[in-house]
């Protein structure tokens, strides 16, 4: 499309859960709701508009063994694109992945700079890897180099233990995510376990990743401090894969890793039903690969969230606890459309239409 060419999207334009729109128009990569005057070089596209989906757990610019070279990444983000991610929040990643932003074809990314791990405590690699009195000032570094998010490592396996176990002291916790927080940013941790939660929420941290751990004494915790998760449910699809790989090193920590499975969906549907943000991440990167959104999304209403609540954490919600824009007058053009309506049935986002990023059909 020309610099001047307007896009024309018509049909059902979903801005809201109760916000619908018969059209939109999109002049100079920014969406309007007011018909262009003199337009002539106009494309139209037909059909269910919702704005860019949010992947708010993966990994851009991360392998199996670590940090990946850029060509790598470029896939893996142009992957998230076409699947209808245009917005990630990329939740630890060792490789540096700025100059993304200077590529109108590819998704707007959400840092939270690197990992940060015990000693031995995490896959290798991947985290930087120190001990809890160098914290504070791990923390600082990675809040300066992410875009308001920071990422801990809250719980891995203790080889000792055989088993999971918190990675931090609560005075180290409390004082990092104080620090965080003092620099602007936003705090977030990987816990799979129970152990590592309360000290996690009582410190004030902003959202757990996975959540599989959370129990029905914790839910009201999390309710009440208003801490979101990201369940990442195809990721926890793995665990009794895992599980088998390390059951006879780690018995305890396989047999505790297939009843954190077990009992996934209720987990999720707990905590939705207690009032805790729940957002959509697949923790695409590492082990698995980029472009299961929509997978993510259906794996939220297998666990019992409606359709519509299930898409909010995607779209209209993830947005807004991110704080980028959806479909709203003079934002960026970033929207997917569908054939049909996404919310008589979220399977239909696994095959979008047209992806529209910056104002330009890219997919």
């Amino acid at each position: 499309m020309s610099e001047r060419a307007v896009l024309h999207v018509k049909g059902r334009i979903l801005a809201g859960p109760e916000d619908i729109r018969d059209e939109l128009w999109v002049v100079d990569g920014r969406i309007s709701y007011d018909r262009p005057a003199g337009a002539r070089d106009v494309r139209t596209v037909a059909g269910w508009a919702l704005p860019g989906l949010v992947d708010a757990h993966c990994h851009v610019g991360l392998g199996a063994h670590g940090p990946v070279d850029a060509g790598t990444a470029e896939k893996q983000a142009l992957t998230d694109r076409d699947a209808g991610a245009l917005l990630l929040r990329d939740a630890g990643s060792p490789s540096d992945t700025r100059w993304v932003d200077d590529r109108e074809d590819l998704p707007r990314i959400i840092r939270a700079g690197r990992h940060i791990a015990r000693t031995r405590r995490y896959i290798r690699g991947y985290a930087h890897e120190i001990e809890p009195e160098d914290l504070v000032a791990y923390v600082a570094q990675e809040a300066r180099r992410g875009d308001g998010w920071v990422k801990l490592v809250g719980d891995w396996i203790d080889r000792d233990l055989g088993d999971l176990a918190p990675t931090w002291p609560r005075a180290a916790v409390e004082a990092a995510i104080a620090e965080a927080h003092r620099l602007g940013a936003r705090v977030t941790a990987h816990c799979f376990a129970e152990d590592s939660l309360k000290d996690l929420v009582e410190s004030g941290i902003d959202c757990v990743e996975h959540a599989t751990g959370l129990t029905e004494d914790l839910i009201p915790l999390f309710a009440s401090r208003g801490v979101a998760i990201v369940p990442t449910l195809v990721n926890i699809a793995t665990f009794p894969q895992l599980a088998k790989g390390g059951e006879s090193k780690f018995p305890r920590w396989s047999d505790h890793m297939r009843r954190l499975h077990a009992r996934r969906y209720d987990t999720v549907r707990s905590a939705y039903d207690a009032g805790i943000p729940v957002f959509v991440g697949t923790d695409a990167g590492g082990s698995l690969p980029h472009g299961l959104v929509a997978a993510e999304v259906a794996e939220l209403v297998t666990a019992g969230l409606p359709a519509v609540d299930a898409l909010a954490a995607t779209t209209w919600a993830a947005r807004a606890w991110l704080g980028r824009p959806g479909l709203d007058e003079g934002a960026p053009a970033d929207l997917v459309v569908y054939e049909t309506d996404p919310r008589a049935d979220v399977r239909v986002l696994s095959a979008p239409r047209r992806v529209v990023l910056r104002g330009r059909v890219v997919a």
